[in-house]
């Protein structure tokens, strides 16, 4: 796509990750807002409420009573056609859960801010991814971002992604250490979001005058079946899409952004792989370690639905060993970015050994001191000692029966 908008048209505004958020809704002309404040995203519907009220954003902006019913209500606006945004985040998403399934699964376009925070008990408001990666099953695209450029930009990509392909669009940030931490983000002149995005259009929306276009009716068994199939394969499509979303964005402001990201990985012997905040204090790591003549490199998972196993492999291919870094956990199993990688590897006959460390669960800091911990144990070690290893919260006694 041409661009004959000035792409330096913008500002620089000190925003947190909630903020950026608000803002790239704003840009984005969204048409329906529904929300309900949970802590640690109140901050992005709160800005956007003020955007709606000053009328900087003209938008109808529906406070609920919960979770539940703020996905029911965007749900009803995108199913006649509005383009429509929420932010959630721990327990609020966990309320959502019915809804969540719905949206996905009946593929209405919609985009969807998840602050990753820990999941009761007990509750806090540092980061853990837990709460959004146990939606990777539910027909959603999920992204995961480094900066807080990052999340503005991927919230104006998503309605692109989400209104031409018909699958709804997650976009998660780490709780606290973006959510409430402020960085310079290229604001860009309003112009060039509407060149980037264009009304919506939809071949079919519900219409009060044309009844026989049901939303959620009941099926016959075979019909359903084809209709998981299909919104299966509307998430490939849609990360075939994604591409060509991100080339149009490139071409207009001058970003891009990719499935996954490698860095210094050609020669590299040991590879990190890690998501949001995570890769970019790897990224530093890798940098220090290099300098000293260890060969190392760095692949940042940003999309996790689809998932881009393929891409993984291939990234992977010629590495000795890899370490994936972790910032959850699939209780009685391990780190979930870890088993997805694994599976994704099975069936190649040459792949590396696969080490899957846990740490920064329940916001603990992920320093570059800890990764090149997790560094050197990987290179001390032919094989993994444990499936699940622990990093950065000290030693634990073993559970006992009373």
């Amino acid at each position: 796509m041409a661009s004959s908008v000035d792409r330096t048209k913008g500002t620089y505004v000190m925003l947190s990750g909630n903020h950026a958020v608000s803002n790239a809704v704003r840009l984005s002309r969204v048409q329906v807002v529904s929300a309900y404040p949970i802590t640690p995203q109140t901050p992005i519907v709160e800005k956007i409420s003020e955007f709606v009220s000053s009328g900087e954003l003209k938008a109808r902006f529906i406070p609920a009573e919960s979770e539940h019913s703020v996905l029911a209500a965007v749900s009803g606006a995108s199913s006649v056609g509005a383009r429509t945004f929420t932010a959630t985040s721990r327990q609020g998403l966990m309320y959502m859960e019915e809804v969540v399934h719905w949206i996905g699964r009946g593929m209405l376009p919609m985009v969807m801010a998840v602050v990753d925070a820990l999941i009761g008990a007990p509750p806090d408001n540092w980061t853990e991814q837990d709460s959004s990666l146990y939606q990777r099953d539910t027909g959603w695209m999920i992204f995961y971002c480094e900066t807080n450029q990052e999340v503005f930009d991927t919230i104006i990509q998503a309605f692109r992604i989400t209104e031409k392909m018909s699958v709804p669009v997650m976009v998660c940030l780490d709780g606290s250490y973006l959510s409430h931490t402020s960085e310079p983000v290229l604001v860009p002149d309003i112009a060039l979001v509407d060149k980037y995005l264009p009304g919506r259009k939809d071949a079919i929306v519900a219409d009060p005058k044309k009844p026989h276009r049901l939303f959620g009716p009941a099926m016959s068994q075979e019909f359903n079946a084809k209709l998981r199939r299909r919104t299966h394969e509307a998430l490939e499509t849609a990360a075939e899409f994604r591409k060509t979303a991100d080339r149009e964005f490139e071409s207009i402001f001058g970003r891009s952004y990719d499935d996954i990201e490698c860095y210094k990985t050609e020669d590299a012997e040991t590879i990190v792989v890690a998501m949001s905040t995570v890769a970019g204090t790897s990224r530093f790591v890798v940098d220090r370690l290099r300098e000293s003549g260890q060969k190392v490199g760095l692949v940042k998972v940003r999309m996790f639905r689809p998932f881009p196993g393929n891409r993984l492999v291939e990234a992977l291919k010629n590495a000795k060993k890899v370490a994936v870094i972790d910032r959850n956990l699939s209780y009685g199993h391990g780190g979930i970015l870890c088993m997805e990688l694994k599976a994704s590897l099975y069936n190649e006959k040459k792949r590396p050994t696969v080490f899957g460390y846990v740490a920064g669960i329940c916001g603990v800091p992920i320093t570059p001191e800890l990764i090149m911990q997790i560094i050197a144990d990987t290179n001390a070690k032919e094989t993994p000692e444990e499936e699940l290893i622990w990093m950065g919260i000290g030693k634990s006694e073993k559970v006992k029966a009373v």
